[in-house]
This record gives structure tokens, sequence and C-alpha cells, in this order.
């Protein structure tokens, strides 16, 4: 499952190959991951990637003011594609494919990203938004662990808060702090040489 530090390299890698280019078109192969109806992906098509961010699991694209945000559940990934098929994908149960974002042709090549989600439970999720705390997820996110206001004394405070709750459990939770899941709490804990 792609955690924070997972989807901070993912921005970062994004928004050098993103910014300044158009979005041409998004296709959804799997319709199970969209879960905006408002604005219309259509909306989307045509604006300039501004910045790609991350607000703790969330990638989140912002094209002219609009957010194109994906959670990547457990199994999911985007993949960078030099050059898309010319043909849009078609929906399959078969396939990992979920969705599909094209961009501006460069260099005579067309290129973009593939969403990807390998395995039977289906949870990636995007929404196309006008701000990212329109996303319910984003909306309870805890302090970002990455964040210059996150210190050892906002940590110590967070775990005074939770009490004798378990540790683990505190680490994970995503509106307590946001970003760490099952795989680095294991790692954090291991660290500090604690029993999760």
């Amino acid at each position: 499952m792609p955690e924070l530090p997972e989807v901070e390299a993912l921005a970062l890698d994004l928004r050098g190959r993103l910014t300044g280019r158009a979005i041409t078109k998004v296709h959804v192969a799997a319709f199970s991951a969209l879960k905006t109806y408002d604005p219309p992906l259509t909306a989307v098509e045509g604006t300039l990637v501004d910045d790609v961010r991350r607000h703790g699991k969330f990638l989140d694209i912002e094209a002219s003011g609009l957010h194109l945000v994906f959670h990547l559940a457990r199994a999911g990934w985007v993949r960078w594609k030099d050059e898309l098929p010319p043909v849009p994908p078609r929906p399959s149960t078969k396939s990992t494919l979920a969705v599909r974002v094209v961009l501006d042709e460069a260099d005579g090549l067309t290129p973009g990203l593939d969403v990807t989600e390998a395995g039977t439970k289906k949870s990636l999720a995007m929404s196309l938004v006008r701000s990212p705390a329109d996303v319910e997820g984003i909306s309870r996110l805890g302090p970002d662990p990455l964040d210059d206001a996150f210190t050892r004394d906002v940590l110590a405070a967070i775990l005074e808060s939770e009490g004798r709750k378990q540790i683990k459990g505190v680490l994970r939770h995503q509106g307590t702090i946001a970003g760490i899941g099952n795989a680095y709490s294991d790692e954090i804990l291991h660290a500090a040489r604690m029993s999760p």
C-alpha cells in the first residue's frame, strides 16, 4: 500500500513531469474508481496543470483551479507513459487499468498517466473537485508529519491526548496523523524499540 513517503515521491516526480502541461482527456476504465460527478470529468479537459501535491496518502493534481485527486488504496499506482495508445481503454474486469490521464502532445508523442489497481478488491478512488477539502478523506486529515510545524512537541501532545490507546492505532489513524499506514507504523515502532 502506498503510504506517505511513496506518495510524496510520486507527487514530486509528477510535479516535474506535469506542471505546465495540458490535460486533454481523462478516461475511466473502472467506473468504481470515480467518486464525484460535479464538476464532470470533461471540465478538466484543456486545463493546464499548475501543481501536484500530496495530502496524507492522497495525490492532488491541480489544474486551472480544479483538483484531480487520487487515493491509491491498497494496490493502486500511477505509471507514467511516454506514449499512450491512440484508442481509449475499454472497461474490463481483467485489466488493472482504472483511469488514464492523457496529456497534450509533445515531440510527436502523446504522453500521460495510467492509474492502475492490482487485485480483486477495488477501492482506488478518483475525485474531480474544486477544492481538496471537498474530498471527505482529506477534510478529516490530522497534521502531516513532513510539515515543518510537526515537531516532537506536537507528537508528544498527540500521544498525551490519545491516552492509553494502542500506539499503532494512534499512528495509523489518518485523523490523528496524516499519511502513516500499517507498514510505516510498524517501522516507526521498531525504530523506537516498541511493540506495535
